[in-house]
């Protein structure tokens, strides 16, 4: 387990927001409040930056990202799960693939109620693969390592339910095609993600 100290960033629905190392304080702030925003943060001059620029999750304190495809999803805005498709810049790239009215005024496409976030994670990366053999893009990458790393290859228990088994078995054959072509599909921190929607505890 690390023992590398975290700081969260929070903003309550009311406007009331700061910043704290204590992860059950921040829980306790806005569990069961909807609409609040909260994000976890490498240092405490991150986490206030995010706040200042308006606690809006699509702002990343990032480093230079290499070319290529990121997917994320999230349910960071209170309405279910969310799925994000960005180039290295953080730029939306869900329209290249999808139609616009599927896309909200984020520049995201939310899934039906009632789906996972681990779901969502991979359905952004059917995208996502999509998207990067459209725009001749080599590399896609998305920070959930059981999606990258199990469901996208196939690896997959028929328990989590027959519409996610039926998804990763496309998204799996996806991947294959893409990989046979050159490209990959890499897992990377939240932290670095452009296309990050929420929290990383």
């Amino acid at each position: 387990m690390s023992t590398e100290k975290k700081y969260y960033a929070y903003l309550l629905p009311d406007g009331t927001s700061g910043t704290t190392s204590d992860w059950k304080k921040c829980e306790g702030l806005v569990k069961n409040k909807r609409g609040s925003r909260y994000k976890g943060f490498k240092t405490k001059e991150e986490a206030d930056k995010w706040l200042r620029a308006g606690a809006r999750y699509e702002i990343k304190v990032k480093k230079k990202m290499s070319d290529g495809i990121f997917f994320d999803a999230g349910t960071g805005r209170g309405e279910g799960v969310e799925i994000s498709v960005t180039d290295k810049d953080g730029k939306d790239v869900l329209s290249e693939v999808m139609h616009a009215g599927l896309i909200n005024k984020h520049g995201k496409h939310l899934l039906p109620k009632g789906k996972t976030n681990n779901y969502g994670e991979l359905f952004a990366c059917l995208y996502a693969l999509k998207i990067a053999e459209i725009k001749k893009e080599k590399e896609v990458f998305g920070d959930s390592r059981l999606v990258v790393d199990y469901w996208s290859k196939g690896f997959i228990k028929k328990e989590v339910g027959e519409e996610t088994v039926k998804l990763a078995k496309e998204v799996s054959l996806a991947r294959k095609i893409f990989e046979d072509k050159g490209g990959s599909v890499s897992l990377i921190s939240g932290d670095d993600n452009p296309a990050d929607l929420g929290f990383h505890r």
